[in-house]
């Protein structure tokens, strides 16, 4: 079991563009940053497929979850494969969707991880974010692997995703290196 960490982004570090709205989570043109899954382009799509079939469990935060919920819908991110979701959050939204794959938790990170180890059942647990509670497992050394999408934009601005976390110098191995018309894939193992 791997807890990987799994998110895309600009190449000056960015994983929304600027001006968040409702109708633009990902910002005004973040949605670039998703390109490489829905281009069609082969290797893109390797990646993708892998991590999902590797991944059977997803911590995310609230705002992802908000912000997501349009396009996952009750299934969630890995669609019919239903992925159990698990969400921190401080406080239990009213509604969410009927036979739904999400669970709420109310008791900080370490707890949706453990309940997400759980449900995993051995499986890797992906956590996809969104930036703060990213920081908050690195930060905590909870994160076994680094898997980055870096798309060849500059954004200039928007939310950053490793912005003045208060950690020691934090090694990392590379485990692969996949360049694709659209990103590069980057996967990092976290030295102990």
């Amino acid at each position: 079991m791997t807890v990987v960490f799994d998110i895309s982004i600009s190449l000056d570090g960015y994983i929304t563009a600027a001006h968040q709205t409702a109708a633009e989570p990902m910002g005004a043109g973040g949605l670039v940053l998703h390109d490489w899954c829905w281009s069609g382009d082969p290797a893109g799509q390797r990646i993708g497929t892998a991590a999902a079939a590797r991944s059977k469990a997803v911590v995310c935060g609230r705002r992802v979850y908000e912000h997501s919920l349009p396009w996952w819908k009750a299934d969630g991110p890995k669609g019919d494969a239903r992925t159990p979701v698990f969400v921190v959050t401080h406080e239990t939204p009213a509604e969410s969707p009927g036979n739904g794959v999400y669970e709420f938790v109310t008791g900080g990170i370490e707890e949706a991880l453990d309940r997400a180890k759980k449900a995993a059942a051995g499986g890797d647990v992906e956590v996809l974010g969104g930036a703060h509670l990213a920081r908050q497992y690195l930060q905590a050394g909870l994160v076994d692997e680094i898997l980055l999408h870096v798309v060849p934009i500059l954004f200039g601005d928007g939310t950053r995703l490793f912005d003045a976390m208060p950690i020691d110098h934090t090694r990392l191995e590379t485990v692969d290196v996949t360049r694709t018309r659209f990103a590069t894939h980057l996967r990092y193992r976290v030295e102990r």
